[in-house]
């Protein structure tokens, strides 16, 4: 009964089929790779609007803005600076003069000296949309660096829309090159470390970039209908990437597992496919169904973000079960091929592994290279006082983890301006400090978008006459209003509460309010709503998923519960680090004071998913040695044991890859690499390997009770392998 399960489960077909087609799997795969990234790329990637980006009254306003053909142009500020009063002038003339002449400027400003008459602020737009201006201020740009390199006694500041905006792309294309340049070796070299050999290496790195591939052009094809935030191909790749390697790690893994431990290249595959298969389907499926959570909040951000791990995952996991099983059938013995010295000496010694497990497989089960011998001693280490004083280590973890989660208590999180994003000595943020120090103006303005039926109705003029700074566009029936908010937020509140209620209730007309105060609260707002119901949601799939898997409502709230524990201890890291400063400048970063707005709900969502490739292929292990007839401790022993490799293998993966972003150039960028790096180390090693295994054996055998009401749900329990699997409980001291 046991063998027609292993080769009749979903993962155990697709592995079947693949290895009978391999030909079929391959090139099918590099066709559809070829396709996607030529269709996608042909076709280019659609960014958001700034109205798509915003949440609440301030999108509305954006969007009147936007459907009436009134989006406000790009605004540049350019700052002349003298040591003596006066001495810009020659200077700020012979800049008017060069901007104006490159055709793509208008409502050119003469210089507004500052008060010590030391400085002289020019102010322009570029013409057009102001999406596209990024890709046309380039002549500006030049302009402005000609004129500062003739003109030696004076310095130069520009800042603005297009030109941030143009350092803003070209810095995510240098990060995003760096990003990859970098995690592609990284985590090649920790491969070879863990098969000491170059082909087996090879085979995960060069699955998950053509899958980032493939992805890349789906998405950019998806953009058309659901446009994204520039950054969200970095988010994909970095998703992608670590998933895409994790997943074939654990397939390739335990198929050399099995061979090392006697088995012949069928069998092998078959239960690979059986188990660590379809542990990778359960885990793709759990983090795509977590990552729909995404939706939930109905901001375009985040359905971005959502939509390209979905893709990226789910192409990932499509590798990983077919065409990495068509390939190891097809090289067969060619997969150890150029074995390192020094680093393949446990693929040679697995290889003469009994039919029954060897040494390799009864001293932790790893019998590919370097898990049986290196891994096991250390996890014997670790998991020896474990298991034999359960109760303290799971206090001692569960202090830790606490301890770490608590600076998350005081967590303020804000939508950062450019000048934050990029770091105080940045060219961006030293041009905006430098001009808004000598032109101070406080908090941004409001700016109120007012809609009527007619705007020169008596009503609706009495009301705009109650305000300074109207702008009425009587062919659209549309006016404007810039509001000064110097008490900032507490300022808008009352405009919004008060002022505008007492001058339009009853006028039939609407009033919105943007602006970049209005913007960050009005997104703050709309992410603190949402992440009660994503909470809710990716708590509940977690439960559900566990529960069929594993038909343990136990492990089930275990599940949850360490999940929980690694994400607080995210988050209290993530605001030590970056809103504090403490150790920031450790990795070259700092402290902003506040955490990007997204970077909560989206890390929550992100480490639920990513959490459950561990838990699920743990549990997996330690399921089916207790299936094997084992005891509760010994299945733990045994399941741990035989997973640390691959475990440790893939948290070095996704730490090393996550760890490259968390270096890269924006704050937002560093926020979500340092907390994902930092979530799945704690994840990989504290949970897993202390907290988990102390956990279920204090649990003992409720563990593996299922209640009779829940005997008929569906169940995606995974099969045994076959009876001739190596079944020898791990008790030894290694």
């Amino acid at each position: 009964m046991k063998r027609s399960r292993a080769r009749h489960n979903l993962a155990a077909r697709i592995g079947v089929w693949s290895t009978h087609h391999r030909k079929t799997a391959v090139l099918g795969w590099l066709l559809f790779v070829v396709l996607a990234a030529g269709i996608g790329g042909a076709t280019g990637m659609v960014e958001m609007s700034d109205a798509e980006n915003g949440a609440g009254d301030s999108a509305r306003a954006e969007q009147i803005l936007q459907d009436a053909g009134l989006a406000k142009p790009a605004g540049e500020l350019v700052m002349v600076s003298a040591t003596a009063p006066g001495d810009w002038r020659t200077a700020a003339g012979a800049l008017a003069d060069a901007v104006r002449d490159t055709g793509e400027v208008r409502d050119l400003t003469a210089p507004v000296p500052s008060e010590d008459g030391r400085d002289a602020l020019i102010t322009f737009a570029m013409r057009g949309d102001a999406r596209t201006a990024p890709d046309r201020v380039q002549p500006v740009l030049d302009a402005v660096a000609a004129v500062a390199k003739d003109h030696r006694g004076v310095e130069i500041h520009q800042f603005g829309e297009a030109s941030a905006g143009k350092w803003l792309g070209d810095l995510l294309a240098d990060d995003f090159r760096r990003a990859e340049f970098t995690a592609v070796p990284l985590a090649l070299g920790i491969l070879l470390v863990a098969f000491g050999a170059v082909v087996a290496a090879l085979l995960p790195v060069g699955l998950a970039l053509t899958a980032c591939l493939a992805a890349f052009g789906l998405l950019s094809l998806a953009s058309h209908q659901l446009h994204l935030f520039q950054t969200t191909y970095s988010v994909m790749f970095l998703m992608g990437f670590a998933v895409g390697v994790d997943y074939c790690l654990f397939y390739l893994r335990r198929e050399r597992d099995e061979r090392a431990a006697g088995r012949d290249a069928e069998t092998a595959l078959r239960i690979a496919a059986a188990t660590s298969g379809r542990a990778v389907l359960v885990s793709g499926l759990t983090v795509m169904v977590a990552m729909g959570g995404m939706f939930l909040p109905g901001l375009l951000l985040f359905k971005g973000f959502a939509l390209a791990t979905i893709i990226v995952v789910f192409i990932a996991m499509l590798g990983s079960v077919t065409v990495l099983p068509a390939l190891l059938s097809l090289l067969g013995d060619r997969v150890d091929a150029g074995r390192i010295p020094f680093l393949d000496r446990g693929a040679r010694r697995g290889g003469r592994g009994s039919a029954h497990g060897g040494q390799g497989s009864a001293h932790g089960g790893q019998g590919s290279p370097h898990g049986g011998q290196g891994s096991g001693r250390i996890v014997g280490r670790v998991l020896g006082p474990v298991l034999a004083r359960p109760r303290l280590f799971a206090v001692a973890a569960t202090v830790l983890l606490l301890g770490l989660a608590a600076p998350a208590i005081g967590m303020k999180t804000e939508t950062l301006g450019l000048e934050k994003q990029f770091g105080s000595d940045s060219q961006l943020s030293v041009a905006h400090r430098t001009i808004t120090g000598s032109f101070p103006g406080g908090p941004a303005p409001a700016l109120v978008v007012v809609r009527a039926a007619d705007i020169t109705a008596p009503d609706v003029g009495r009301a705009l006459a109650s305000f300074e700074n109207v702008t009425v566009h009587r062919g659209r029936d549309i006016a404007e209003i810039e509001v000064p908010l110097p008490d900032g937020t507490a300022g808008l509140t009352e405009l919004r509460v008060k002022r505008l209620p007492a001058a339009f209730d009853g006028t039939g007309a609407e009033a919105y309010v943007t602006g970049e105060t209005a913007g960050s609260v009005d997104f703050n707002d709309q992410l603190r709503r949402g992440i009660v119901p994503v909470f809710a949601f990716i708590t509940a799939v977690t439960f559900l998923l566990m529960l069929f898997c594993f038909r343990s409502y136990v492990i089930a709230v275990t599940s949850i519960a360490l999940n929980l524990l690694s994400v607080a201890a995210s988050y209290g890291v993530m605001t030590a680090v970056f809103q504090h400063g403490w150790g920031a400048s450790l990795i070259g970063s700092e402290g902003v004071g506040a955490i990007e707005a997204w970077m909560p709900l989206f890390v929550l969502v992100v480490l639920f998913g990513l959490s459950m490739d561990y838990d699920v292929f743990v549990v997996s292990r330690i399921r089916e040695a207790r299936g094997a007839g084992l005891d509760n401790r010994g299945a733990i022993e045994t399941g741990i044991r035989r997973t640390a490799g691959a475990v440790t293998g893939a948290a070095a993966i996704m730490v090393a890859v996550f760890a490259v972003f968390g270096t890269l150039s924006m704050q937002d960028m560093q926020q979500m690499g340092v907390g994902l790096a930092v979530a799945v180390l704690l994840d990989a090693t504290v949970v897993r390997m202390v907290l988990l295994p102390s956990v279920m054996l204090l649990l003992g055998e409720r563990n593996w009770r299922t209640p009779r009401g829940l005997s008929r749900l569906p169940s995606l329990e995974g099969d045994e392998p076959d009876p001739g699997a190596d079944t020898t409980p791990v008790t030894q001291t290694v």
